[in-house]
């Protein structure tokens, strides 16, 4: 299990249908996700079936952020783009609430899903995309290690106009020692 003080990562179970529906299919968030168009609760619903499949199968993995102390659901945090022939992934990472945002939940979970992408799935590397307005997350990311490496100017059509989106990239420190 992925347990900090503060947090947990779990699997993404059928229980989470709800919330899941509620943060995928907030439009603020379709940016962050290529989103164009809502969810039904009968796709997400299929999704969840199929939640259980192994990583290496289903080249991504999606865990659900919850408190420790009451075990509240309040984040979804995601390995996408799985490739394990050049050993790298994708992050993502959501703290559904506003009101959760700056306790630490999200440096933890990424704190904790670097130590096992690293450890347990003998990464060599994670990156991330960040719109370049989005300063928490460029902190967040930042703060945990990962290296700005590339801008894409005027790469996301938004309501608000054009925004660049930037590229981080981490090493996985100890993978010579792993290999």
């Amino acid at each position: 299990m992925l347990k900090s003080d503060k947090i947990t990562l779990r699997a993404i179970e059928p229980r989470d249908l709800n919330i899941l529906f509620s943060w995928e299919n907030d439009t603020k968030y379709w940016v962050l996700s290529n989103t164009l168009v809502p969810f039904s609760k009968n796709v997400l619903s299929k999704y969840l079936e199929n939640a259980h499949l192994d990583i290496y199968e289903a080249k991504q993995l999606r865990m659900v952020i919850q408190t420790t102390e009451d075990s509240k659901p309040i984040g979804l945090i995601d390995l996408f783009e799985f490739d394990p022939f050049h050993l790298r992934a994708g992050v993502g990472i959501l703290i559904g609430n506003d009101r959760d945002h700056g306790k630490g939940y999200g440096s933890e979970a990424l704190r904790l899903l670097i130590e096992y992408s690293f450890s347990h799935l003998q990464l060599k590397q994670l990156y991330c995309n960040i719109t370049s307005d989005n300063k928490g997350s460029i902190h967040l990311f930042e703060k945990a290690g990962f290296q700005l490496v590339g801008n894409k100017k005027a790469w996301l059509k938004t309501s608000q106009g054009w925004k660049d989106e930037l590229s981080y990239q981490l090493l996985n420190p100890d993978f010579a020692l792993n290999f």
